[in-house]
C-alpha cells in the first residue's frame, strides 16, 4: 500500500509516518508545502526520511497561495464570525490539492493528514480530496490510533526517538504560513487565561511598538494589492513586506473563541499583520469605487463566503459562483489607499482612484448647482408612504 501524507514536521505528522507504516504495512510518501512558514524545509525533508518516509516532496507554493487563495478571499473581505481572518482555513485546500496531484503521479492508494477528529482541518482536507478525486481512500490517524491526547503523542515520540517541536513547557500547537500564524490547545484552552507574552512571533506587543507613526500607501488594481509606497512586487513578496511593516507596529493580533464546524467552541490566538492592513485598505478603496447596491449585495453574501472557506468548501460550486460575482464587482476597484500605522492601530487617512464614484460637487456642504435639495422632499414622502399607511392601520385597531 502506498500513502501520501500531508507532512509538516510537527508532532502529529511526525508520529503519523511511523504509525501508518506499522499499521498498514505501507510505503509513506511525505508532502510538505512551503507556504511561507519560515522553517528550514531541508531539515523537514531529512526528518521525514529519518522517521521512515520513502520519499519526500517539498513544493514552494507561496506565490500560488497568495494569488489563487489569499487574494480571492481578500477580494471578498471574508472574515469568519467577525474576527477570524481565515489564515489556516485558506491554506488547507491548496495543500490538499497538491497532495492529490502527487497521489495521482505516484499512483498511491490513499492520502492522509494529521488533523484531529475534533477539528476543522479534517473536514477541509477531506472535502478537497473528494472534490478532486472522488474515489480516493482517506486515512485519518487521529480517528483511528490509540493516542488520545497530544501528551500521549509526545510520550510515544520520545520512545520512538522522534524529535518534535511541542514540549511540556509549551504545550500548544501552531500553524504558520505567509498570511498568519495560529496558536491553540494546551495552556490556551482556558479562555480566561491570557496568552504567554513569549508565545508571539510575528507581531510585537502594541505597547512596545515604535513611538513614531508609520505612513504607507497601498496601490490596488482590480481589487488586488500590487504595490507598497509605489514599489510594485509579486503578491507573496508584497504580503511578506507588509507582514514586516505591520508586525513592527503591533498590528494584527486576535484572541478568539470561535465555533468549529463540528459543533465545538474553540479558543484560538492569531497573528495576521499584513492581512489585517489589507482588509482595512481594501474596504477603503472599495468605498469610492463600488456602487452602493453592489457593495450592499456583496456584503450580505460575505458571511456565507467566509463560512464556506472556514468549513472547507473552497472547491464547492457555490464558492466558485460567489467568487465569480465578487470578482465582477472588483473590475473598477483600482487606486491608492493611504494609511497610518501606530501602536496596534491601522487608520485610513486617504484614498484615491481614477474610477472614483465620489463626486465632490455632490458631496459638498458648500454652495453648488448640481444637486437640487428640494428634490429630496418628494423622495422622502414616497419612501414614507408605507410607514404612513401602517401607522393609520395601528391607530384604527
Amino acid at each position: 500500500m502506498k500513502i501520501v501524507l500531508a507532512y509538516s514536521g510537527g508532532l502529529d505528522t511526525s508520529v503519523a509516518i511511523k504509525w501508518l507504516k506499522e499499521t498498514y504495512n505501507a510505503e509513506v510518501i511525505a508532502f510538505c508545502a512551503d507556504l511561507g512558514q519560515g522553517e528550514d524545509l531541508n531539515a523537514v525533508r531529512k526528518k521525514a526520511l529519518r522517521t521512515g518516509a520513502s520519499k519526500v516532496y517539498v513544493k514552494d507554493l507561496k506565490e500560488e497561495f497568495v494569488i489563487d487563495y489569499v487574494f480571492p478571499m481578500l477580494r471578498a473581505n471574508a472574515v469568519y464570525e467577525g474576527a477570524y481572518l481565515l489564515g489556516t482555513s485558506i491554506a488547507r485546500p491548496l495543500i490538499a490539492k497538491k497532495q492529490i496531484e502527487i497521489a495521482k503521479k505516484e499512483k498511491a492508494d490513499a492520502v492522509s493528514h494529521g488533523a484531529t477528529g475534533k477539528g476543522n482541518d479534517q473536514v477541509r482536507f477531506e472535502l478537497t480530496y473528494y472534490a478532486l478525486k472522488p474515489d480516493i481512500k482517506v486515512i485519518a490517524p487521529w480517528r483511528e490510533w490509540p493516542f488520545n491526547s497530544r501528551q500521549s503523542l509526545i510520550k510515544y515520540a520520545a520512545k520512538q526517538n522522534i524529535p518534535v517541536p511541542v514540549t511540556k513547557a509549551k504545550p500548544y500547537s501552531t500553524d504558520r504560513n505567509l498570511f498568519h500564524i495560529s496558536y491553540e490547545g494546551g495552556i490556551l484552552e482556558d479562555p480566561w487565561a491570557a496568552p504567554p507574552k513569549d508565545m508571539f512571533t510575528m507581531i510585537v506587543p502594541s505597547e512596545e511598538a515604535p513611538d513614531k507613526i508609520t505612513h504607507i500607501e497601498i496601490s490596488y488594481e482590480k481589487g488586488n494589492p500590487v504595490a507598497i509606497n509605489g514599489k510594485k512586487m509579486s503578491p507573496a513578496k508584497l504580503l511578506e513586506k507588509l507582514n514586516s511593516i505591520a508586525g513592527k507596529n503591533g498590528i494584527g493580533r486576535a484572541d478568539i473563541v470561535e465555533n468549529r464546524y463540528v459543533g465545538i467552541k474553540s479558543r484560538g490566538v492569531y497573528e495576521t499583520p499584513g492581512g489585517t492592513v489589507l482588509h482595512i485598505a481594501h474596504r477603503a478603496i472599495e468605498s469610492i469605487t463600488l456602487d452602493r447596491e453592489v457593495m450592499h449585495l456583496r456584503d450580505s453574501l460575505t458571511p456565507k463566503y467566509a463560512e464556506l472557506v472556514y468549513y472547507g468548501y473552497w472547491f464547492s460550486p457555490e464558492r466558485k459562483m460567489l467568487q465569480t460575482m465578487i470578482d465582477e464587482a472588483q473590475e473598477n476597484v483600482t487606486g491608492v489607499v493611504k494609511l497610518k500605522l501606530y501602536k496596534g492601530n491601522c487608520q485610513v487617512v486617504g484614498r484615491k482612484s481614477p474610477g472614483s464614484l465620489y463626486q465632490p460637487e455632490l458631496a459638498t456642504f458648500e454652495a453648488e448647482k448640481v444637486y437640487n435639495q428640494r428634490d429630496a422632499e418628494g423622495f422622502i414622502k414616497l419612501n414614507a408612504l408605507r410607514l404612513k399607511i401602517n401607522s393609520k392601520l395601528r391607530v384604527r385597531s
